[in-house]
């Protein structure tokens, strides 16, 4: 009897959702989800990683500099191959950690983030985080 492969709309789903929900908190958690070839790529701010390890320092030093996060989960979907993820963050810049970051820091920011995943065998092979911001105070 031969295994059932699991539906690979759903499993991309939940590595987004994993990943997602791990990544500022943990972000060792989030650095298997990823192909040894990743490539991270923020183009309105001119920022491209290669690698786990470029990843992960750049998280780490993001997510520190983000203080009050608030989000707004808007919408996720994906296919076999692709899979995206909408959703608005709220938050106040609290350190110089945010390369490139329009504003300065000690603002209370709003960012649309649109993160666009290219998904291989079951892992995130590059993603690409197209953002809007707009300064609340």
């Amino acid at each position: 009897m031969s295994a059932t492969l699991p539906d690979p709309v759903a499993e991309n789903l939940r590595i987004i959702d994993q990943h997602i929900r791990e990544e500022a908190g943990n972000p060792d958690a989030v650095m298997p989800l990823y192909t040894d070839d990743i490539v991270l790529e923020v183009p309105g701010r001119g920022l491209r990683f290669e690698g786990r390890a470029a990843i992960r320092a750049n998280y780490i030093a993001m997510f520190a500099s983000m203080g009050r996060v608030e989000i707004e989960p808007l919408e996720r979907f994906a296919t076999a191959e692709r899979a995206v993820d909408d959703m608005i963050v709220r938050f106040r810049l609290i350190g110089s950690g945010f390369s490139n970051a329009p504003f300065p820091v000690g603002s209370r920011v709003e960012v649309r983030l649109l993160h666009v995943f290219a998904m291989r065998n079951g892992k995130i092979a590059r993603e690409t985080v197209f953002e809007a911001w707009k300064r609340l105070d």
